[in-house]
């Protein structure tokens, strides 16, 4: 299992809102910026490095060409740039911290992530935290959202384009996956997410056991067989009462301490090798509420401790 043991960590901000049903996503990774991002890092004795935004088309400049798959090609355009960037500063040795943007941003971080892993014969695990499981594909969509997509593309099902995005297939194995905070599924993308028998964890699971034996579980199984784990954090896995500005806000998720806890077992493991956090809407927020969490959660996820 390799461990991230380099203090830099390496800032990209992805403001797409392109995937999504709803605008005031794309700005995000502002919100969290001005919601101390960096200055909390520092606190925890990291080196940071922002990169800045990778540069995406407004949706009023563009088209949609396939109501099954909307603003593919600007996606994927921008992804093959998101990806690249992921790549390199992993290959510097550095800590990749992604902040969106809606969800599609992970076709282009596990991209990069998956080629890294590829070239130096590791192999790669995901830890998916999310209402939904984001397992569509163009035939089984009913919006049409590249957001709802990303996992299942990651996975091998889906568009051609979507699933050979950067060159190979699949970017992980269903095995070395795990699905935690799920409440929302479509049904035929259920049927999807049981035909790989995904693991996966919803929020009757997390009442029944307990969030701190999930991840507990989740993390030893992933560190006896992958060498590089990633965690897609979207920020609507946790309840709206805690985070209201989200693009897709679902009851009953991950209360404050959920999250918190989730995220201080996954730093406590050490196993943690790259981050990206999705789906924070300034436009829904509550005095950027959501934002000031999210930037809170992703310290706790790199080692802050309330002692």
């Amino acid at each position: 299992m390799k461990t991230f043991v380099n203090k830099t960590v390496d800032i990209i901000g992805f403001p797409i809102d392109l995937g999504a049903g709803r605008r005031g996503v794309d700005m995000g990774p502002s919100a969290v910026r001005i919601a101390g991002l960096e200055n909390n890092l520092r606190e925890l004795g990291y080196s940071v490095i922002d990169s800045g935004n990778v540069h995406i088309q407004i949706m009023e400049r563009q088209k949609i060409k396939n109501p099954k798959l909307k603003y593919m090609d600007e996606i994927l355009k921008t992804s093959k740039v998101l990806a690249s960037r992921v790549e390199k500063i992993l290959e510097k040795n550095h800590f990749p911290l992604c902040i969106g943007g809606d969800h599609s941003m992970a076709l282009g971080t596990i991209a990069g992530i998956s080629s890294y892993c590829r070239k130096n014969n590791l192999k790669l695990g995901v830890i998916w935290i999310d209402a939904h499981t984001d397992m569509n594909t163009d035939q089984t969509t009913p919006s049409g959202n590249i957001h709802g997509m990303p996992l299942a593309a990651a996975l091998g099902l889906g568009h051609e384009k979507l699933v050979n995005f950067y060159g190979h297939s699949p970017k992980v194995k269903p095995e070395n996956t795990a699905l935690i905070g799920i409440r929302s599924i479509d049904a035929k993308e259920r049927e999807n997410t049981r035909r790989l028998n995904l693991p996966v964890y919803t929020m009757s699971d997390v009442d029944k056991l307990g969030i701190h034996r999930i991840i507990v579980k989740v993390l030893k199984q992933l560190k006896e067989n992958v060498d590089h784990i990633h965690v897609s954090f979207d920020l609507d896995s946790v309840d709206p009462t805690v985070a209201p500005g989200v693009g897709t806000p679902v009851p009953g998720g991950l209360s404050y301490r959920e999250t918190h806890l989730l995220m201080e077992t996954i730093a406590e493991c050490g196993c943690m090798n790259s981050l990206e956090v999705t789906e924070i809407n300034p436009i829904l927020d509550e005095r950027n509420k959501s934002a000031r969490f999210a930037a809170e959660v992703i310290a706790s996820s790199m080692g802050k401790r309330i002692f």
